[in-house]
């Protein structure tokens, strides 16, 4: 049995995640990933944490024939990565890039290199899924959205600060704003400053959506499916359907976009 180990470092959370070679990027079953976890960014830098991780993993899983990662943590980050396993010294570290090649997929982004490893693998990961006009949204740290077009071709996107980023910078930089706790209010304009600022945010979110919906229409890729990631994907798709103005397109909450698109990758870059 080959087994792949993948690595998605992001600016808040590392995920991991081993696969079989006899199960393909395009499968959607919901057990695919044979071993998988998720830790803190931050504990790369502890080397009790990274011993535990380190241990944790060549324990759970057989020593894999590969191992791939992206990471937009920077370069102290996967220099830390790549030492968690000096027994395996002779498995290669393959790591995507934002211009890694990828058959059936060209960007249009001026300077590929600058494009995030991050967004990079979720949209090769969109496109293992399907082959229609996507929107690929990652809701992290930051939230990314981003045009694939039926055609491969990458559209380019936008970056924007995420929920908990937009909710933090207000209670940081303003006098009597506090840190904002989400619960059930209507949908609407908010009728306390907490319900205000929770609405607020999520309508720049949603309104950040629909405008790339209209932008990809006036491009002649209208968008016909969804693909969501990240830790604040859930809460995304909530409020879309909430809204309930985007029941035309199938919207997918899809956990671990990122690894499926490093897995893609590692396949067609043996």
């Amino acid at each position: 049995m080959s087994l792949y180990l993948l690595f998605d470092v992001g600016n808040t959370r590392l995920k991991w995640a081993a696969v079989e070679s006899s199960q393909k990027p395009s499968d959607q079953q919901k057990k695919l990933w044979a071993y998988s976890g998720s830790i803190s960014s931050k504990s790369l830098q502890s080397p009790e944490h990274k011993a535990e991780l380190a241990d944790y993993i060549a324990k759970t899983l057989p020593k894999p024939d590969a191992i791939g990662f992206s990471c937009v943590a920077g370069a102290d980050a996967i220099d830390n990565l790549k030492s968690l396993f000096p027994q395996w010294g002779d498995i290669e570290w393959k790591q995507l890039r934002g211009d890694s090649s990828y058959e059936g997929i060209r960007t249009l982004y001026q300077d590929p290199s600058k494009l995030g490893a991050d967004r990079l693998a979720a949209v090769i990961g969109a496109r293992a899924l399907s082959k229609s006009n996507t929107l690929i949204i990652n809701a992290g740290t930051a939230t990314t959205i981003d045009l694939l077009g039926s055609n491969g071709l990458h559209y380019g996107g936008w970056i924007l600060p995420g929920l908990g980023l937009m909710q933090k910078s207000l209670e940081a930089n303003t006098a009597q704003l506090p840190l904002a706790v989400r619960g059930d209010a209507p949908l609407g304009f908010g009728r306390s400053t907490n319900d205000a600022i929770i609405g607020g945010c999520d309508a720049a979110q949603l309104g950040a959506i629909q405008f790339a919906i209209d932008v990809a229409k006036d491009l002649n890729h209208p968008v016909e499916r969804i693909w969501l990631d990240g830790g604040n994907s859930k809460v995304i798709a909530s409020e879309i359907n909430r809204l309930g103005k985007l029941k035309s397109l199938t919207i997918e909450p899809s956990e671990g976009l990122v690894l499926r698109g490093l897995w893609a990758w590692l396949l067609n870059n043996p």
